[in-house]
């Protein structure tokens, strides 16, 4: 069951997101839009719109839910590969999404302040971010 969603949820996702879907798309809403005064704007009419939106909505929202498990899993597990390879990485940070969002966000500043007290040849953290978001900004 659970490989028939995969390949179904990763064919529907990849529809989902090509133009000629997008064309498709709005040609219904056009053609919905045109039909309205044949069938004198009756709330039929408007029932037939919102009925199909909101399934599609309903159904999309877990195929996208889906791919974006997929694709963080498959990313953890790519940053992991690297962690694990490179020298200096410590490896006691793979798994680390598994924590709670406190337990993360106390790991992620006392990470800020490490790198604040490290003596560095280059510019900091902090002066770093400034200057891209001069850049960013035209200043």
């Amino acid at each position: 069951m659970r490989k028939f969603f995969n390949v179904c949820a990763a064919k529907t996702s990849t529809a989902a997101g090509a133009p000629l879907t997008f064309a498709i798309a709005m040609s219904i809403v056009v053609i919905w839009a045109v039909t309205g005064p044949l069938f004198h704007y009756s709330d039929t009419w408007q029932l037939v719109i919102n009925t199909g939106t909101t399934i599609v909505t309903f159904l999309m929202v877990f195929l996208i839910q889906n791919s974006q498990n997929r694709d963080a899993t498959a990313m953890q597990a790519k940053l992991d590969e690297l962690l694990r390879a490179v020298d200096k990485a410590r490896e006691q940070f793979i798994g680390i999404e598994h924590l709670t969002d406190q337990q993360i966000e106390l790991v992620r500043s006392a990470l800020e302040k490490y790198a604040k007290q490290q003596p560095s040849k280059e510019k900091t953290t902090e002066d770093t971010v400034d200057r891209l978001l001069n850049r960013m900004s035209g200043d």
